[in-house]
């Protein structure tokens, strides 16, 4: 279920910017800077934009935390999102875990309403519930156009984080693009996620498969999982979540939703099964080809069993976390040079790249 150590809080004061636009132009004498009478004026327009400011979220709240649901397993809680009118529910593979039923609490549910797992897919930590009876009033969210999402954007986190349910936090999207890992254990996935949304809004215990929303009422991803930090302690680092963006969770749900699977990943493969390999200082140096897959784009490009990969498209490769990483940025169907070691030798290969 919902994995505390990768969860973060944050919480971004943007409310305070005004104010200190106001600071700046108020004189030594407590008068505007170019004349008394423009006073007035320039401190009426701190509450006229927090006000509006403020109603926006109201409205963006208003609208979209009734799509915000509560999913409650044997082994834990975490949120969902209402994908459609049927009564289908999107939210993290690492939150249904190995469980197929669920108690699910909308926002016209009294009581917790019984559900059943459609599909998981956790190479894109991505699942699918449904309900299995569709309570009155039920809405779906509306996801929008990841390729609009800004840097700067406002936007609202919404969830059960620490199973307080209908909780609301703000914050801005702080980066997009980006690659990262999730941790195997403690019931992550441990798959490689591209083009995530970073964000500064809290993402707590809970908060995994809930909602990030922009002010336009529109869900731009899924809140997944926060970076830790290692001089804490491998603690949640503060400030830095990650969602998967809209277009991803409407590829991978819509072929869940409409053929009980994904047929279609998007996600490029090499085809071979590998492990990590280590140096005479013990440092990871490449990633070893234990099982080259036949017909695979390795098979195709005339890697073996054996070989030691270290580099795919100008990416350098020590780790299968690396590796991981470096496809992740690649599409099924790309050519890419892939460099490696053979014999001790090194060579290269170009490889058309298939689908996982």
């Amino acid at each position: 279920m919902d994995v505390s150590p990768r969860r973060a809080a944050a919480l971004l004061t943007a409310l305070l910017c005004p104010a200190a636009v106001l600071t700046g132009c108020t004189g030594a004498d407590g008068s505007g800077a170019s004349g008394a009478r423009r006073e007035p004026v320039a401190r009426a327009a701190a509450p006229r934009a927090a006000d509006g400011l403020e109603s926006d979220y109201r409205r963006v709240i208003d609208d979209v935390l009734p799509s915000v649901v509560q999913i409650q397993g044997a082994d834990g809680l975490g949120s969902g999102v209402v994908y459609d009118g049927a009564g289908h529910v999107v939210t993290n593979a690492h939150v249904v875990g190995d469980q197929r039923a669920f108690r699910v609490t909308t926002a016209h549910s009294e009581e917790p309403l019984p559900a059943r797992l459609v599909f998981s897919y956790p190479e894109q930590d991505l699942a699918v519930v449904k309900l299995d009876r569709v309570p009155d009033g039920l809405k779906a969210a509306s996801f929008g156009d990841s390729s609009k999402v800004a840097v700067g954007q406002i936007v609202l986190a919404m969830g059960s984080p620490l199973g307080l349910s209908s909780s609301v936090t703000q914050g801005i999207v702080s980066a997009t693009g980006r690659t990262v890992t999730e941790g195997g254990s403690g019931g992550g996935t441990g798959a490689t996620l591209a083009n995530m949304v970073q964000t500064s809004a809290a993402i707590n215990p809970g908060n995994s498969g809930g909602a990030l929303v922009g002010l336009d009422g529109r869900v731009i991803g899924i809140p997944t999982l926060a970076a830790t930090d290692p001089a804490l302690g491998d603690s949640a680092a503060p400030g830095i979540g990650f969602a998967i963006p809209a277009s991803t969770v409407r590829t991978i749900a819509g072929q869940i939703v409409r053929d009980g699977k994904v047929t279609d990943s998007g996600r490029a493969a090499l085809g071979i099964t590998g492990r990590t390999v280590v140096d005479s200082g013990y440092r990871a140096a490449g990633v070893a080809v234990v099982e080259v897959r036949d017909g695979g784009a390795a098979r195709r490009a005339g890697l073996a069993s054996g070989d030691v990969i270290t580099g795919v498209g100008g990416h350098r490769v020590t780790t299968v976390t690396s590796l991981a990483e470096a496809l992740a940025e690649l599409s099924p169907g790309d050519r890419t040079e892939v460099t490696f070691t053979r014999d001790g030798d090194e060579r290269t290969a170009e490889v058309t790249l298939g689908e996982q």
